[in-house]
Parts: C-alpha cells; structure tokens; sequence
C-alpha cells in the first residue's frame, strides 16, 4: 500500500534539517536543543503558511455570531417539527442565511484539518524514519550520520526527541518529567485559549442554549484529550504540539486584544482603553453607544380621519388613504420648494430690488 503521507514526511525532514544547519552555525551540531529548536522552527513555518486560513476562521466566526439571532429565530419556528419537509425547509432556510452573511461553519476547523497531515507525517519521521536512518536506510535529507546525530542528541540527561512517556528509554524518569511537563503546559495553553476565546470574546447572547453549553464542556475537554494522547508521542511530537498551542494562544489574545467581537466584554475593555488614551491625549470621549438610523418610510402607514368628500358623501378608506398621500406629496414638493426659494433669496439677497409692496408704501407715504 503506498504511503499518502511520503511527500509531506520528505518536506517536514527537509525543514528539519535546514533549520539544524542554520542553527548550528551558533550551536552545537549534536546537540538534542538544536534539533529541539529546529523542530520549533518547522512549527513557525507551518503556523505561518496557514495564517490566511486563520483569519479566514476569525471572519466566519464573526459572521456566525452575527446571525446567532436569526438561526435561533429559525429555530422556534421549526421547533417541534419533525417531518421531513419542516426539516428540509429549515435546513434551506439555514443555509440562506449562512450564504448571505459569508459564514461557513467548517471555517473554525481548517487550520487543524490541515495541520493534521504534518503532526502525523511529524510522528513518523521521528518515530520511525529517524530510527531507521540512523540504523542505514536514509530517508531525504536525513543521512545516515546526521539521522545518528538526531537519534541520539540528549537534552536533559539521557533524554532524546525520540523518546516518550511510555516508551522513556535510557532517560528513564528523566523522560517522563519532560514529557509530563510538555503534557501540562500545553493543558493549560490549550484551557486559556478555549475560556479567552468562550467567556471573554463572546457577546452575553451568545453564551445560552445548548450550543452555548457544548463549548463551555469543551473548555475542559480539549485539554483532556492531551492527558490521554500525549504519553504515547515522542518529546519532538509534544515540543512541536506545544509550539502550536503557545502560537494559538498568542494569536488569539492579539485578534480579542485588536479586534474584539462586537458585544462582548473584550470589546468593552477595547472601548475604555481607547477613551483612556484620548483622555491622557486632552481629548474627550468616544461614546460608543450603538445608534439606531433614522429611516423616513414614505410607505408608512397614514392615519386620516373620517371626511366627507365634496358631494357630502362619505368617502371611502382607499379615497381617504390617497386623499392623505396626495396631500403629502404637494406638502412636500412645497417644502422643497420653500426650501430652493429661501436659497435663491439668501444668495441673491444684495443685488435684489425692494419689493412692490415696499415701493407702494413709500408712494403712499409720499
């Protein structure tokens, strides 16, 4: 069966081992911190290659807050309905207003789809290609003798990227606190992003329902999952998944930092940096207060009273309505045209010759 993942596996040896070579330039070579460090580097590369996608899921996510209210709208009006048609129309109807505000709720799951391929093709170039080399069969760029060095680099004792928590080798105890150490702290990176993120980037609305629920249960099971996955990966696995998780996490308290969700309190301590720094600047306040246009509806509806029309017969609702909307209209062409008079007048005010009515009263007087 061919190996899908040999091309992403040669290209994640490759940067591996570029990485090695520039830092061994002020390094030592042979070091298990240079090759920890190049496994860093191969995690920024990544990171940023899918930073568009990142922002990508920053929009969507906006616009799916955005139109929280609509879809639990569609939601009571479907509740309760379950032929298939109800849920066929309140699928369409969903859709629709996914489309019309640019949310794609799959947004917030491709930065780790595709990150998905390197973490495995990470894995078995240091559990298993890296081995192999070192015993012979090269691998890309991974030499026999530079493979060997990679293998048996130690960083605390006899510690190497190669080993794990269930699988230690000659580090021993040595191994595990390392590996136990890497495990927590990315527990902990992965809590502050999820309750950052949940709790302080998210409009009260938002945090209700069942869906508001279900992510508050995230907060906590997220970090659960390294607690069962992290003691089968090697050190080189965790220090890159640790990367990513410091990454996320500075990544995401810049954008609730800059650009926080509108609504929330992350929004709300935005706001009062920005009137604190136009204070200390002698300037006054911004009031932030949402205002709601002002929308003139030519089409509202008219209130008229009952009248009789020239005849002395009563007239009818459709006579009184367009009686009144008539009415408006030459109100309004005469307010336009007060308005156009009373800027010729203005504009023409010194050249102008007194009135006749002025001039009749001074013949009288005369």
């Amino acid at each position: 069966m061919p190996n899908i993942l040999y091309p992403i596996e040669w290209a994640v040896a490759w940067i591996m081992v570029l990485f090695h070579r520039f830092l061994d330039l002020f390094m030592d070579g042979s070091s298990g911190w240079t090759w920890l460090l190049s496994i860093v580097g191969l995690t920024i590369v990544v990171r940023t290659l899918i930073t568009p996608l990142f922002i990508r899921q920053i929009r969507s996510s906006r616009a799916m807050q955005a139109v929280s209210p609509q879809l639990k709208a569609v939601q009571k009006k479907y509740k309760g309905k379950t032929d298939q048609a109800s849920r066929q129309a309140m699928s369409e109807e969903t859709m629709a207003i996914y489309r019309e505000a640019g949310a794609n709720p799959l947004s917030s799951c491709l930065p780790l789809v595709l990150q998905m391929p390197i973490f495995f093709a990470l894995f078995r170039v240091l559990f298993y290609k890296l081995k192999d080399a070192a015993n012979g069969e090269a691998f890309g760029p991974l030499t026999h003798d530079l493979a060997s060095n990679a293998y048996h680099a130690t960083l605390f004792g006899h510690v190497t990227i190669a080993d794990s928590f269930l699988n230690s080798g000659a580090g021993g105890i040595g191994t595990k606190i390392v590996a136990g150490v890497i495990i927590a702290l990315m527990c902990l990176g992965n809590f502050i992003t999820q309750k950052e993120l949940t709790m302080r980037n998210m409009p009260p609305s938002a945090l209700e329902g069942p869906m508001a629920s279900t992510q508050k249960m995230m907060i906590y099971m997220l970090p659960f999952i390294y607690v069962i996955t992290g003691p089968g990966l090697p050190i080189g696995v965790l220090t890159y998944m640790l990367t990513t998780t410091v990454w996320t996490m500075a990544q995401q308290a810049i954008v609730v930092y800059t650009y926080p969700t509108p609504g929330s309190p992350a929004e709300s301590s935005h706001q009062k940096r920005i009137n604190a720094k136009r204070e200390k600047n002698g300037l006054e306040p911004l009031d932030f207060t949402p205002k709601k246009p002002v929308v003139v509806d030519d089409d509202a509806p008219i209130r008229v009273q009952p009248k009789a029309n020239k005849g002395g017969k009563k007239m009818t609702d459709a006579e009184r309505l367009e009686a009144a909307r008539e009415a408006r209209r030459k109100a309004q062409e005469e307010r336009r045209a007060r308005n156009q008079d009373g800027g010729e007048k203005s504009s023409d005010q010194s050249g102008k010759k007194p009135s006749n009515a002025l001039n009749k009263g001074k013949k009288r007087k005369r």
